[in-house]
C-alpha cells in the first residue's frame, strides 16, 4: 500500500515509522511536514530528532516537505491517508484534502474549541461540515508514540462507519509489533480518546498531591463513568467504553510516565502555574484545550461530569489542587451508577 502520513511530530512520525518498517517491499511510506528546513534534517539525519530523538528512521520512509496547496494531488497517488495533527489543525487540513477519494483516517483525540453559538465539536462532525465527501475514520487507542516507534507491543482501534475505511487502516497499520482492531462505533472511539486527556489532568493531580493508591483506582473508576454518560449521551455505545480507545486508554494516559496530561496535573500539584506546566512539556496535551468543551458539550446534554468540572475549574485559576479534591469528596452521597 501507497500510505501518507500528514504531520511529523511524534505520533505522526511513530505510526509512519512503524508502517514503514513492516516486511519489505509491503509498504510504501511518506511522511510530510510543512516545514522545509525540519524535512531536510530529517532526510540527512535519518532521524526526527525534535519529537523522536534517538529513533532513526527507516530507509524506506520517505519524507516530504511539498507545498499545503499540493496536498490534494499527494492524496491522490496514495491508497490511504491519515492526519497526523492536533486538534486544532484538523480542520484545515480535512479541508485540504477534500477531494480525495481514497480512506482519510485522523490520529488527533478531543474536541474543536467552542466558538460563539456553536457547540466545540468531535473530528468526525468537523468532516461532516468541511468534507462530507469523504470516507474517513480514526486511528485510535492507548498508544505512547515513543513506544509505537520501538516497535513495543501495542494495540489500536480503527473507527469508521464505513467498511472500507477500516479495512483499510487494518491493512495499512496491523503488523508484527502494532494490532489494530476495527470499531463501526467513531462516537464512542473519538469521545473516549478526547475526555482521557482531560481525566489523565485529575489522576497526575492526584498522584501529585499523594493521595495514595486507592485514591487513583477511584478516580479512574469514577471517570470512566463521566466518559460512559457523555458517550452514550452524544450517541455511542456503552460497551465501546469498556475497549481499547475507552478503558485502555484511560489507563495508559492516567497512569504511564510518559503522558502529557498527566504531567500537567503533576506540575499542578507541584505548586506550577498552568503556563509554567505547559512551557515544561515542549508539546501539546489535548487535555488542557478540550477540558472546557467536554464540560461545556455534557452540560448541553445535561450529563454530570464532577471529575471533568473539577479539572476545568483548576485550569482556569477558580480553586488550587486542594480544593479540588475537597469538591470531589464533599458531593452527596449516592448509588454507583453510570
Amino acid at each position: 500500500m501507497k500510505i501518507l502520513v500528514l504531520g511529523a511530530g511524534a505520533w505522526g512520525t511513530a505510526l509512519a515509522i512503524s508502517a514503514a518498517s513492516q516486511p519489505q517491499g509491503r509498504h510504501a511510506v511518506t511522511l510530510w511536514t510543512r516545514d522545509a528546513t525540519m524535512a531536510a534534517h530529517m532526510l540527512a539525519q535519518r532521524e526526527n530528532t525534535r519529537y523522536l530523538p534517538g529513533i532513526g528512521l527507516p530507509a524506506e520512509l520517505a519524507v516530504s516537505a511539498a507545498p499545503a496547496n499540493q496536498l490534494a494531488s499527494l492524496a491522490g497517488t496514495t491508497d490511504v491517508v491519515v492526519i497526523a495533527t492536533p486538534m486544532a489543525a484538523l480542520r484545515e487540513m480535512l479541508g485540504k484534502v477534500a477531494t480525495c477519494r481514497v480512506p482519510v483516517a485522523w490520529l488527533c483525540k478531543g474536541f474543536e474549541p467552542a466558538v460563539a453559538g456553536s457547540a466545540g465539536l468531535l473530528a468526525h462532525e468537523i468532516q461532516a461540515q468541511v468534507a462530507p465527501q469523504l470516507s474517513a475514520g480514526v486511528l485510535s487507542g492507548p498508544s505512547f508514540a515513543e513506544e509505537v516507534a520501538r516497535a513495543r507491543p501495542t494495540a489500536l482501534v480503527a473507527a469508521s462507519t464505513h467498511a472500507l475505511v477500516r479495512e483499510a487502516l487494518v491493512n495499512a497499520f496491523h503488523g508484527p509489533s502494532l494490532r489494530v482492531y476495527a470499531n463501526e462505533d467513531i462516537v464512542g472511539v473519538e469521545v473516549g480518546g478526547a475526555v482521557k486527556n482531560v481525566l489523565a489532568i485529575a489522576t497526575g493531580l492526584c498522584d501529585g498531591l499523594g493521595l495514595g493508591l486507592n485514591a487513583r483506582a477511584a478516580l479512574i473508576t469514577r471517570g470512566l463513568a463521566e466518559m460512559t454518560r457523555l458517550g452514550v449521551a452524544l450517541g455511542a455505545k456503552s460497551d465501546t467504553f469498556m475497549g481499547l480507545s475507552g478503558l485502555g486508554d484511560l489507563v495508559l494516559t492516567a497512569t504511564g510516565d510518559l503522558s502529557r496530561n498527566r504531567k500537567v496535573g503533576l506540575a499542578l500539584a507541584s505548586g506550577l502555574s498552568l503556563q509554567q506546566a505547559l512551557d515544561s512539556l515542549g508539546h501539546v496535551a489535548e487535555g488542557v484545550y478540550c477540558a472546557r468543551t467536554v464540560v461545556q458539550r455534557a452540560r448541553g446534554l445535561g450529563v454530570e461530569m464532577p471529575i471533568a468540572e473539577a479539572v476545568v475549574a483548576l485550569l482556569d485559576g477558580q480553586i488550587r489542587p486542594d480544593q479540588a479534591l475537597a469538591r470531589l469528596m464533599g458531593r452527596e452521597p449516592t448509588v454507583e451508577l453510570l
